[in-house]
């Protein structure tokens, strides 16, 4: 399945995408996209409805993000061998873990905001893991069991503001804006290997990442299992699982970043595309 959050920010309404691209209205049977809608048993009630009983949303207009109530909004840094390698940063021996601030989610098309007194605002396209099982502890043979599905994420980061002020990824990671994600949650079930989706991203219609999650140096099953040995993972967490090269941080002869008015559009294949101008912050 392919389900979606639509309308106003604040206001949105859970549907899903059916077979001949249309939104059909959940909201008469499912509250919104989070919690226990999330689990093994909330998508299979999900999954049993009648799609075509399903109210036709003829202009469902804005997307919002595709998951609701996010507890955890958990990242991997230099998780692509080629983006390490870019970026001059030897190969992790575990995964690179920090946080995104959950105020930073946003819809997939809705404004990149680029904050006060920033000069290195980048971009990074990266595919997104919903957690639909609490994990704790599991082993990396279970850990797709607590897989609700994937998402494709714009993993927008401040580099000042990242490496150059005291060393604290997150800060660098969560100003408001700093998180689409969307604009479907696709449930793993239409993934058939999340190992092998080519991705793109690009900057006023010029290419920037041409990548393939193939080049992981951590998996998905590998990520969810390590970071369950640190904290539980609950339905709704989301893990953005790093990003392959072309960031403006590491193109060659010197950075590029972005500023106001431009356009970013990124996709994952089978997940759907974003695409975000950006503006100043107030």
């Amino acid at each position: 399945m392919k389900l979606l959050r639509h309308g106003p920010k604040g206001a949105e309404k859970p549907g899903l995408l059916d077979a001949d691209g249309n939104v059909r209205d959940l909201s008469a049977h499912v509250p919104d996209l989070a919690g226990r809608w999330l689990t093994p048993d909330g998508l299979k009630e999900i999954a049993s409805l009648d799609v075509k009983s399903l109210p036709l949303v003829s202009e469902p207009g804005r997307y919002g993000p595709c998951v609701a109530g996010v507890g955890k909004f958990i990242c991997i840094g230099l998780n692509y061998a080629d983006h390490a390698a870019e970026t001059g940063a030897p190969i992790p021996a575990e995964p690179i873990l920090f946080m995104k601030a959950t105020s930073a989610i946003t819809g997939p098309n809705d404004p990149v905001i680029i904050p006060r007194r920033s000069k290195k605002t980048d971009w990074e396209v990266e595919l997104g893991v919903v957690i639909g099982a609490e994990a704790r502890y599991v082993s990396e043979a279970d850990a797709m069991n607590h897989v609700a599905g994937y998402c494709l994420i714009n993993d927008v980061s401040e580099r000042e503001f990242q490496a150059e002020r005291g060393g604290q990824w997150t800060k660098g990671k969560s100003a408001d804006s700093f998180g689409p994600i969307g604009p479907w949650l696709v449930t793993k079930d239409e993934v058939a290997d999340p190992q092998n989706l080519s991705m793109w991203l690009t900057v006023d219609g010029v290419s920037r990442q041409n990548g393939s999650t193939k080049t992981m140096i951590f998996p998905v099953a590998v990520l969810v299992s390590y970071v369950s040995q640190f904290m539980s993972l609950q339905p709704g967490d989301i893990i953005s699982t790093g990003t392959p090269p072309g960031v403006g941080l590491g193109l060659k002869p010197e950075p590029i970043y972005l500023h106001p008015g431009q356009t970013i559009r990124l996709g994952i294949e089978g997940l759907g595309e974003q695409t975000q101008v950006t503006v100043a912050a107030d």
